[in-house]
């Protein structure tokens, strides 16, 4: 039986009896005696959290068993996905691992190029680091279990658009997402995101269905609120609702002004009042004539 501690309590934390958070209470050492814990492991997902994670060593010592440190802040990420064990029932990773070597991004280093599938087990949230780069029979056995889920699903780890192909598009659609998101990176990304807004339209989404969602990277260095504004609005052109991403140091430092900006585009009411007001004004192709043009292609 093992225990996990966390260093802080998210939205994608395990919610069982032996997930802890923090330092251990009179209450939290008696649950672990009670349960025969034979181990506790302190996951960190955040570098900023490293410093915690060594007083948390410390303190769990209490317990008189082994403790361990891992997770993605030590690089410990290419491992084989238990459910539920450092992540809530329903997060799931179906592959580890990208292709891609992102400046900004902690996956290369322990990746090195390679994508792991894995095997595949029930859930609906979908964290994979990049599912575009596995083969087709898993990313088509990955829908089809997402397909039986009795709650939509949500890719959250992300789509790469350059990876994305028509059939990739369409297999999305059958499954019928709650949310899907991408990411707008660098400039670099801006043709293959409007590349990918266009596939999936083609395949059935909506603008207006706010399931289209994209991670927007701003605050790194060199960056300005201008260039920001303008990334957001290129975003929304291609479809997508856009979803602010505040660049933060390994340390977790980070500019105040820029968690302004930030807060001001990853609230979804503000955010989907401009994303709306932008698609209501758009002149060009609108979802209708996406599904019209489908139509005479004989989709």
């Amino acid at each position: 039986m093992i225990a996990r501690v966390f260093p802080r309590k998210t939205n994608a934390s395990p919610t069982d009896p032996l997930a802890f958070f923090g330092q251990p209470t009179i209450e939290n050492i008696a649950d672990c005696i009670k349960a025969g814990v034979k181990a506790v492991h302190i996951s960190v997902t955040f570098t900023w959290d490293l410093e915690r994670a060594e007083e948390l060593y410390d303190a769990w010592q209490i317990l008189c068993v082994p403790v361990e440190v891992g997770g993605p802040a030590l690089d410990d990420r290419m491992g084989d996905f238990v459910p539920g064990m450092y992540l809530r029932d329903g997060m799931i990773f179906t592959s580890r691992g990208c292709t891609k070597e992102c400046w900004f991004c902690s996956v290369p280093r322990c990746a090195h190029g390679v994508i792991r599938e894995l095997p595949i087990v029930d859930g609906w949230n979908i964290l994979d680091d990049n599912i575009l780069g596995t083969s087709e029979s898993h990313f088509r056995a990955v829908c089809e279990m997402l397909k039986r889920q009795d709650r939509p699903a949500i890719f959250t780890g992300g789509l790469e658009p350059s990876l994305l192909q028509q059939w990739h598009a369409d297999l999305l659609h059958e499954v019928k997402p709650a949310r899907l998101y991408t990411a707008y990176d660098t400039k670099d990304d801006l043709e293959p995101l409007l590349e990918m807004g266009k596939k999936l339209r083609m395949a059935g989404f909506r603008p207006a269905s706010h399931t289209m969602c994209c991670y927007v990277l701003c605050g790194y260095d060199g960056d300005s609120f201008d260039d920001a504004e303008k990334r957001m609005a290129q975003t929304m052109q291609a479809g997508f609702m856009p979803y602010a991403m505040l660049f933060r140091s390994e340390d977790g430092r980070y500019d105040p002004e820029w968690r302004r900006f930030q807060r001001e585009w990853c609230r979804p009411i503000i955010t989907g009042k401009k994303f709306n007001e932008y698609w209501r004004n758009r002149n060009g192709t609108t979802d209708e004539t996406v599904q019209r043009n489908r139509c005479l292609c004989g989709k």
